[in-house]
């Protein structure tokens, strides 16, 4: 469900997205285009998380700004 919400409206999440990891490039956000997967490997690489963790962080960004489908 989560992905849903990201590739539907990656776009209006992105902003909010590089606000929240600021190490995100806009290089970053255009090959992520929404992809969970994606998204979940560049948190690793830009802030050394483990993918559990990554995870988590998604979780929480989509919930804390209410991002529904």
């Amino acid at each position: 469900m989560n992905e849903n919400i990201l590739k539907g409206k990656w776009k209006e999440i992105q902003g909010k997205a590089q606000k929240t990891w600021g190490k995100l490039t806009n290089d970053d956000l255009t090959q992520i285009e929404g992809s969970m997967k994606e998204l979940n490997g560049r948190l690793q690489k830009h802030y050394g998380y483990n993918e559990e963790t990554a995870n988590k962080e998604i979780e929480k960004f989509i919930k804390e700004n209410n991002f529904k489908n």
